[in-house]
């Protein structure tokens, strides 16, 4: 199982199309507040569609409260702020893969204490784009990591 973790998720309809994807693929959601919504957001259900009852979530009052639940888990952060690309990483299976909140990424501390683990996927660089929606960048990673472990027999 690979492990989707949203630092302060903003924007309803990219954790629903997540927690969809999350369903399908058979990985666990991790939500870490505040969140930019209510989980009983209309957005986000239908984002979600029906899916809301098969979804493994579990949602976190801090990045601390994430990390002390989850026996302090290696995390692979995905950013536009790093260095190392994508496909350079090797998901393990059970990996944490992390993104920061649609606005204003992950917070500086976050990024030195995992700075080791940041990755980012390749995208043109222009002046005018600043990066991928996130949960497109979000289904690249999850879908990265499925390929890696041979996941694509899901029952």
């Amino acid at each position: 199982m690979i492990n989707v973790v949203l630092y302060e998720p903003e924007i309803p309809s990219n954790t629903g199309n997540i927690a969809r994807t999350c369903v399908l693929t058979n990985s666990k959601l991790h939500l870490i507040k505040p969140l930019g919504f209510s989980l009983r957001d209309k957005y986000l259900k239908r984002a979600g569609l029906d899916y809301w009852d098969l979804l493994n979530l579990e949602v976190y009052e801090s990045f601390e409260d994430f990390l002390t639940k989850n026996n302090n888990p290696e995390v692979f952060i995905l950013s536009t702020k790093a260095d190392k690309r994508l496909d350079e990483l090797k998901i393990p299976d059970n990996s944490f893969l992390l993104f920061g909140k649609e606005t204003a990424g992950l917070p500086n501390e976050i990024h030195e204490r995992f700075k080791e683990n940041r990755y980012r996927i390749p995208m043109r660089e222009h002046e005018k784009c600043r990066s991928l929606n996130l949960a497109n960048s979000v289904n690249i990673a999850l879908y990265e990591g499925l390929r890696q472990n041979n996941y694509f027999d899901l029952k």
